[in-house]
């Protein structure tokens, strides 16, 4: 490479790093002149000029646009079937001038095409810089990349003839200088370094740099390349270790590498330098979108020991982060210390507690929340509209969702296919599936169109008031409408039918998903084990947990609980003593209700020594007994004239809040009266009709 090239290479990466808004996605795209280089010397881009149809093959283009715009909400190969035979390579570039503005339509046909030709490196590029401009990078990239991945390819030729059309489309096809960024990527990922040289000293000559991220990846490889390692290490020795790591920790940051951001973390701080705050705020975003959420608030508390101070942006991204793993309480205390740091919280960050609250089914405190916003001078948007929306429908208060709904449509605000889905959801709960079906006409009028959540929720409605036949025909028609059903939808039918005890059609249903290749997910496959064992075959039941494990399909605790308290049911204590002692074998730990199930399975059997032991078990694991496991456990003790233990069990579930059975009560007036406690026995006799009377009543 050029010594002069070399050098814009380190204006550019000095000149980026100094730019605040440098390395981190699309606000990066624009770097175009250094100190070293002069715009007025660029070199235009050419103006694209493509090959001009025939009046015939105008009119066919015309016919073709205007079908798929029109239609496009049906799938692509059904309405362009009756084109294929007379489809030629030329009238790709021609309908996509008039689509280029659609970019979900873009990469559909571009789809449709190629699955029947490659297409020319001029349509793929146009796609690229579409992709690029619609800030599709991860598309783009992966083009690119697609293209020097096929084998046998010619690079030198390839690189002068990509370069080329890339360039010659740039101008018409999007215009955005990043798109060179990424085939830059792609060089350096495969290895063509030399390559990659060619293409930084060919867009200097546009005025066009790569962004610091691009710069410092392919400064990285030269250096364990033999060729290049002198000369990477002499321009990484021109600025501090710190500029250098950061930089490339934020690169990695963009492509999710999760492992070599936290290796270059530890080796950076090795060496006594301390990260950024872009970088700080770059691993914590990544963190948080990976789901190591704790691991994120680890890096925020040694940002803030570093005295470097997270915004609320920063806070914004880790509540957001807790809100996903469903830790509301963390939530709270970031936002309290937010409030208590004198941070103010935006529209987003309200957003995001008050949906985490919500789905927590905190609505109380949503609402608080939300009525917070106004007072601080906020206006909430149709996202946190929905949010409380949604909140409300899953807590069954429609009346509320339906008053915010309202609400949001009188502030000029537009209620999107969420919000509707929402109501549409929380209505078919309910069983209210006529008005639903009014509400998804509402939908309609106003051009909005339902997607495989509305649907989804209308199936699970029309399988609640018992009507499967109409689910059944709605998922065809959904089907037809391009939306496909997916393991929601099946899963809502299997169960169905397993609530109405044809399990042959419920299995006859999962085969069908199998067939589709619709993966299945263990709640798929708990519906069918709870069916199974509802409708008593428990041989099935058994065949299916081994079926999932010959499969590499992990059940959890849930799959075999459904089996267990069959067979509790029925007191075949042997045959349930197995399944737990398969359980702990095949890896699957038994949860609350695993223990729950036994403990009364064992009682109603008169195993009280056996139930004891599960009681310390479960305790000493963390998890709590239910009220009917209480009752079962004092009832066993109290036949067997264990009296010390079925009274400490007996005050344990008052100081817990649970209600006792009648006869419970009874059983301990009588005894407190029999040992002259008249107290106790006035305070219980008090409780008992309190309790077991008057709310039944």
């Amino acid at each position: 490479m050029k010594r002069a090239a070399f050098s814009s290479y380190f204006h550019c990466l000095r000149y980026s790093y100094h730019n605040p808004f440098m390395g981190f996605g699309p606000k990066c795209l624009n770097v175009k002149f250094s100190s070293s280089l002069d715009s007025s010397n660029a070199r235009p881009f050419p103006d694209y000029s493509p090959k001009k149809p025939s009046v015939k093959d105008t009119d066919f283009v015309h016919h073709l646009s205007t079908t798929i715009k029109q239609r496009r909400s049906e799938p692509l190969r059904r309405i362009l079937k009756p084109f294929e035979a007379k489809f030629k390579p030329d009238y790709f570039i021609w309908v996509l001038m008039n689509i280029k503005d659609d970019y979900k339509l873009v990469l559909d046909f571009f789809n449709w095409t190629r699955l029947r030709r490659d297409p020319s490196l001029e349509a793929l590029c146009i796609v690229v810089h579409i992709a690029v401009a619609s800030k599709d990078l991860r598309t783009a990239h992966r083009l690119v990349f697609e293209f020097w991945g096929k084998p046998h390819l010619d690079v030198g030729n390839s690189f002068a003839q990509f370069t080329e059309r890339l360039i010659y489309t740039y101008k018409d096809w999007g215009a955005h200088p990043f798109v060179f960024d990424v085939f830059f990527q792609v060089l350096v990922e495969a290895g063509l370094l030399l390559e990659a040289g060619k293409l930084f000293d060919k867009l200097v000559n546009y005025g066009v740099l790569f962004s610091v991220d691009s710069c410092n990846l392919f400064l990285a490889r030269l250096s364990n390349s033999f060729d290049g390692k002198n000369m990477a290490i002499k321009f990484r020795g021109s600025f501090p270790d710190v500029v250098s790591y950061s930089v490339i920790i934020n690169g990695y940051c963009q492509v999710e590498q999760i492992g070599k951001v936290l290796k270059l973390l530890e080796e950076l701080q090795g060496k006594g330098c301390k990260p950024n705050e872009y970088t700080y705020n770059s691993v914590i975003s990544l963190l948080c979108k990976t789901g190591r959420v704790v691991e994120a608030e680890q890096v925020l508390r040694e940002m803030i020991n570093q005295r470097i101070f997270p915004d609320n942006v920063v806070y914004t991204t880790l509540i957001s982060g807790f809100g996903k793993s469903g830790n509301v309480s963390a939530k709270y205390k970031l936002f309290d210390e937010m409030r208590h740091k004198k941070i103010v919280p935006d529209c987003v960050t309200y957003t995001s507690m008050i949906n985490g609250l919500c789905e927590a089914g905190k609505v109380v405190e949503a609402r608080k929340l939300f009525c917070e916003m106004f007072g601080k001078g906020f206006e909430p948007d149709e996202v946190t509209y929905t949010a409380l929306i949604d909140g409300y429908c899953k807590a069954g208060e429609m009346k509320e969702a339906f008053s915010l709904h309202n609400q949001m449509v009188e502030k000029g605000l537009t209620p999107n296919v969420v919000t509707y889905t929402a109501l549409v959801d929380g209505l078919c709960k309910r069983g209210e599936v006529d008005i639903a079906n009014e509400l998804l006409l509402e939908m309609s009028e106003k051009g909005l169109q339902p997607n495989v959540c509305t649907y989804n929720a209308l199936i699970n409605g029309l399988c609640k008031v018992g009507n499967i036949e109409q689910a059944i025909k709605l998922m065809e028609e959904m089907d037809l409408a391009g939306f496909y059903p997916d393991t929601f939808t099946y899963t809502t039918l299997i169960d169905a039918y397993c609530k109405m005890g044809e399990m042959a059609k419920a299995h006859e249903l999962l085969w069908v998903m199998l067939g589709k290749r619709i993966q299945p997910t263990i709640v798929t496959f708990n519906v069918l084990m709870n069916g199974f064992c509802m409708s008593g075959m428990l041989e099935d039941s058994e065949r299916l947990i081994k079926w999932m494990f010959e499969k590499g399909i992990m059940p959890n605790a849930t799959t075999f609980n459904f089996l267990l308290k069959q067979y509790c049911i029925r007191t075949n204590m042997r045959a349930t003593t197995q399944i737990y002692k398969r359980m702990y074998a095949q890896g699957v730990m038994p949860d609350n209700n695993t223990y729950n199930i036994l403990i009364k399975g064992h009682c109603k059997a008169r195993n009280m020594k056996e139930a004891w032991f599960l009681h310390k078990e479960m305790v000493e694991k963390g998890f709590s007994l239910t009220a009917a496991s209480y009752n079962a456990l004092i009832k066993g003790f109290y036949k067997r004239k264990k009296f010390v233990e079925a009274k400490k069990l007996f005050e344990e579930m008052r100081t817990q809040g649970f209600v006792a059975e009648k006869e419970i009560y009874d059983i301990f007036v009588d005894v407190n009266y029999e040992e002259g406690n008249w107290e106790n026995t006035l305070e219980l006799c008090d409780e008992a009709i309190e309790k077991c009377l008057v709310k039944k009543t």
